[in-house]
């Protein structure tokens, strides 16, 4: 089951690393992969996909929300980037300040978008880092659903539809919540 302490408890290890291995701080991408990660509940692969001109204006700041294209549904969404509008921004500047021409948020060496198993090697090394074994790239998103989950006071359609299942009952099992952890906290709810 995911617990709803995991991303505080991630984060920490990523502080962590970086204190340990302070290159982690100096090249902000993979931190910035895993704030889209914990704070959308976009899967990495079009995480990956993001281009600057999708998430600034005309004039060059960042946007409130973006259009894309979801990779697993093929559907066009509008998602909401407010919370994370400062990381974004430091992030560009960063891009910026290295003089980093490419159209791809996070660029690798060949100036194509870097892969999803280049990202899993940067989550797995975390991982190594710190001695968990638990640290994937469907973590965070877990973690991020299952946080809207609780804060909407378990409203499943919601994280249905922001995770784009199609019944209740996958929104619940990749929650890992099954009948009885619902039932559970059903039977906490005050229903007056």
């Amino acid at each position: 089951m995911v617990s709803k302490d995991l991303s505080d408890e991630i984060k920490d290890h990523i502080h962590t690393v970086t204190l340990v291995n302070p290159s982690f701080n100096e090249n902000p991408k993979g931190s910035t992969i895993i704030k889209l990660l914990d704070n959308t509940e976009l899967c990495v692969k079009d995480i990956l996909k993001i281009k600057i001109s999708d998430i600034l204006d005309n004039e060059g700041n960042v946007k409130t929300s973006f259009h894309f294209k979801s990779s697993k549904t093929g559907k066009y969404e509008d998602l909401d980037i407010k919370n994370i509008q400062k990381d974004l921004k430091l992030y560009v500047q960063w891009l910026n300040n290295r003089q980093v021409n490419t159209k791809w948020l996070f660029p690798n060496e060949e100036d194509k978008h870097i892969d999803e198993r280049n990202f899993y090697l940067i989550m797995h090394r975390v991982g190594e880092l710190l001695g968990i074994n638990y640290l994937g790239t469907h973590t965070m998103r877990k973690t991020g659903a299952y946080r809207v989950y609780v804060q909407s006071n378990y409203n499943i359609s919601l994280v249905m539809s922001l995770l784009n299942h199609s019944s209740q009952a996958m929104t619940l099992k990749y929650l890992g919540l099954d009948r009885e952890s619902t039932e559970n906290m059903l039977d906490k709810i005050n229903f007056g």
